[in-house]
């Protein structure tokens, strides 16, 4: 977090200031009584990120804390804000949303109270504080006090010693740390403001990513600038998109692969191929973004559920489209997906997910392979489904649910193969790993930053809203990075449980439906195998063999190519139909494998086992 090579000392607190002095010495040096007839600040310059350059414009009521900024940089813009009630964001893409997840609630009130200069005016927001800890990094000493505004998150706020000006602030934000930086502090109108703001993120594991270094050079910053309700306020999405036919309704088939949906599309008038996501933002690879001849700018560093950090471009279409649903000037990150085609056995361009969602309604009918997508005012909920209401996390929807009678909140992912998967945060915290005899740990996913390992387990009762889901087959991920990390959620819902319903998405009203489909009463099987596939042109490659299972006592390897399961070829069917095998056949048969070991043939009796219970027991 601290970065370079840092000799730290601790002193103890009875050396320290208390923080009302350290305090009232940092507004002294800040311009003192100057701030008490500051109402308003105006700022504007120059922003870097990834490699990219561009404006940046911020306007703060700095009495109560609202406050709202935008940028552009290079091909992309976007904007941020407070209200004094909630925070919105304007995505790059033009999509607005209010972010209403506690997480999100609870750090756009520590920001207000950072903006209003709480820790100066207590009347603008009470906070409790620690103790003063004297810190001396690289020679310099600082005063450190953590501060909890009422109803925020903890903010530790680091004063710079022999200036009395802020020099940091460091705030959690859902897994990641991020630490604010404060200099070039120039004189305005009497009063002393940083010109030069940075921000770095640092992920549960201690990694900083240079290439999510972000910094702000401000050109020009004006006090008392007047400002009214609308400079704060969301701003309407611009008519970006349109269902391309009188309906205002379109049905796309899909193909449900590995509880994937894939669908067919368009990105400026040429064929693409898509992953249907509710919380991905729209991505292309690489090679996609070649083939459609957009350019990708910038490098930024991204991560998913696995442990690798990944390169982030951007780059803008003019159009991308699934079946008559159609975005205007869309922007698409550009991400290199590493070994997905493999796991999944399908070519693939990018995903399509949160700006559809955003921008219309969306209904999944599992059961029939249907994809629909509707304009708002067009929109007609299933049928006699069950209404849950959802909070957005940035671009993903999060649902309040009780398992096994513990509350939790839920990420909602149709880009996820898996049913149920647990948070290590909230595993660790309610010893689930115990709770669940979970199985030995074992590859349990893979997308972007690589595989995600984790200890497979069978859940007893999922409650969301008045529907019951017994039985589910999940996963407790143990990690310490990935989105799987992140504290401010207790798991990810994804679509093994998803399948089994018609399950539609209003955006605009934050309400999910579910309505039970064909499929819902089937048990929910796990791989009896305890091998974790890739497809490798005419074998299937194993990538991974989980401790204890029935691969493992066959002695079959990591690195094993399969050419026939059962005296069937494997290129006989798809990866994901071998897949869907070794869950549902039956344990306890031999099951002859044949494969290349170092060029050599060989073969070897897999007796599939259950790995994990057929039914949960406290």
């Amino acid at each position: 977090m601290l970065g370079g090579t840092i000799a730290l000392l601790l002193l103890t607190t009875a050396q320290a200031e208390d923080a009302s002095a350290v305090f009232a010495r940092s507004k002294a040096a800040s311009g003192g009584a100057h701030w008490d007839t500051v109402h308003s600040l105006h700022s504007s310059g120059k922003l870097s990120a990834g490699g990219l350059q561009g404006a940046f414009q911020q306007i703060e009521d700095v009495q109560t804390g609202r406050a709202s900024d935008s940028y552009r940089i290079g091909p992309v813009d976007g904007a941020d804000g407070y209200d004094g009630a909630h925070a919105w964001s304007r995505s790059p893409g033009g999509e607005v949303a209010v972010l209403d997840d506690p997480d999100a609630v609870r750090n756009a009130r520590s920001s207000a109270w950072l903006a209003a200069m709480g820790y100066w005016y207590p009347q603008r927001g009470h906070a409790t504080y620690g103790a003063v800890t004297v810190l001396k990094i690289d020679g310099k000493r600082f005063d450190v006090i953590t501060a909890t505004p009422d109803g925020g998150n903890p903010v530790t706020l680091w004063f710079a010693a022999d200036t009395g000006l802020l020099a940091r602030s460091v705030q959690k934000m859902g897994g990641d740390t991020v630490t604010t930086s404060y200099s070039d502090y120039r004189d305005v109108g009497g009063i002393r403001v940083p010109f030069h703001i940075a921000t770095d993120q640092t992920d549960a594991a201690g990694r900083t990513d240079p290439r999510n270094h972000h910094q702000v050079q401000f050109e020009r910053i004006a006090a008392n600038v007047a400002i009214a309700d609308a400079d704060f306020a969301a701003p309407a999405m611009a008519p970006t998109a349109h269902i391309d036919n009188a309906a205002g309704v379109t049905t796309i088939p899909f193909d449900l692969v590995n509880n994937h949906i894939y669908v067919d599309g368009a990105i400026d008038g040429k064929p693409a191929r898509f992953l249907v996501d509710t919380g991905g933002m729209n991505l292309l690879t690489p090679a996609a973004a070649k083939k459609f001849g957009l350019a990708s700018v910038g490098k930024m560093g991204g991560t998913g559920v696995g442990t690798q950090q990944a390169d982030v471009g951007v780059a803008r279409g003019k159009q991308v489209r699934v079946g008559d649903a159609m975005l205007a000037d869309p922007v698409f990150y550009v991400i290199d997906l590493g070994n997905l085609p493999q796991i999944e056995g399908v070519t693939l361009d990018g995903l399509v997910g949160y700006e559809m969602f955003r921008r219309f309604d969306v209904s999944i009918d599992y059961a029939k392979h249907a994809l629909t997508i509707s304009d708002p005012d067009k929109f007609v909920p299933p049928a006699n489904a069950t209404a849950l209401d959802f909070k957005l996390a940035g671009t993903v929807p999060e649902i309040d649910a009780t398992l096994d009678g513990l509350p939790v909140m839920l990420t909602v992912d149709t880009g996820s193969r898996s049913s149920l998967t647990m948070g290590s945060p909230f595993v660790r915290e309610h010893a689930l790993v115990a709770k669940y005899h979970a199985a030995p740990e074992a590859v349990i996913g893979w997308g972007v930053g690589g595989a995600a390992r984790g200890r497979p387990v069978r859940f007893g009762t999922l409650q969301l809203g008045g529907l019951s889901i017994d039985g589910i087959a999940g996963e407790l991920f143990v990690g310490d990075t990935g989105a799987l990390s992140d504290p401010t959620v207790a798991g990810n819902l994804g679509g093994g449980v998803l399948r089994r319903f018609d399950v539609a998405f209003d955006y605009a009203k934050k309400t999910m439906y579910l309505k039970p489909n064909t499929g819902a009463g089937k048990p929910d099987e796990f791989d009896r195998s305890g091998l974790w596939l890739f497809a490798d042109g005419d074998a299937l490659k194993v990538v991974d063999v989980a401790d204890g299972s029935a691969a493992q006592r066959a002695g079959m390897k990591t690195g094993d190519r399969i050419v026939a399961i059962g005296g069937l070829a494997v290129g006989t069917i798809s990866l994901a139909d071998w897949r869907e095998r070794l869950r549902t056949l039956a344990a306890g048969p031999r099951l002859p494998i044949r494969f290349l070991r170092d060029g050599k043939k060989q073969t070897v009796d897999l007796v599939l086992a259950d790995r994990i219970p057929a039914a949960y027991s406290p």
